[in-house]
């Protein structure tokens, strides 16, 4: 795995109802739809004439995307529970508002093992656990270019461990990007040195 395209899938449901997403199973808006095709656009690009493999969250708003740049890129995409976004617990569904009345402040220690207070919710520890799991089963793909459609919030992730960040690591890091943005990953095969090449990357979505 030498190159990593990871996008955050386009405007969904929850996003225009102003809901709080995580699990919450809600599909690509139309306008969403206009902008996974611009992501496919722009994919068919950087990806062209190289095998690839395309990984996706198993949730409605990253499938519906994965599906369109699938489409564009004539391969097949795969499904996994495990890159999903981290799970809001009881405030999924609910007005965003309903979460930010009632999630407590992280604590000094840090968030590592923190639920807000919130019932259900996941820690960045087992978000992490689980997308690192992800990852690992990527790692050995032989594909030249791997693309990774994922949430906003689980791309940071994705990103800790493309740089070696061990969990205990993941309390306080944030890579903060927006809705069908692409980020790109990059290894030197020579030096076996990993970058962010492209963060968040929206310039694909411009006139949409």
């Amino acid at each position: 795995m030498h190159r990593l395209y990871v996008v955050t899938h386009p405007q969904s449901i929850h996003h225009v109802e102003d809901r709080v997403g995580g699990w919450y199973d809600t599909p690509l808006t139309d306008h969403g739809r206009r902008q996974a095709e611009a992501i496919a656009v722009r994919l068919s690009v950087l990806c062209a004439g190289e095998t690839l493999r395309l990984t996706s969250s198993d949730l409605l708003r990253c499938s519906q995307t994965a599906e369109v740049i699938g489409r564009h890129l004539n391969v097949k995409h795969h499904l996994t529970p495990d890159l999903r976004e981290m799970s809001c617990g009881v405030a999924e569904g609910k007005p965003q508002a309903w979460l930010d009345s009632r999630r407590l402040p992280v604590p000094e220690e840090g968030g590592l093992d923190d639920t807000g207070g919130i019932e259900g919710a996941e820690t960045r520890r087992q978000t992490g656990t689980r997308i690192y799991r992800a990852m690992e089963a990527l790692r050995a793909d032989p594909a030249d270019c791997q693309i990774i459609v994922t949430h906003g919030f689980a791309l940071t992730f994705v990103i800790a461990w493309w740089i070696g960040m061990p969990i205990e690591s993941l309390g306080r890091v944030n890579f903060p990007v927006a809705s069908g943005s692409i980020t790109h990953l990059e290894e030197n095969p020579r030096w076996r040195s990993r970058a962010v090449a492209a963060l968040g990357e929206t310039g694909h979505l411009a006139g949409l």
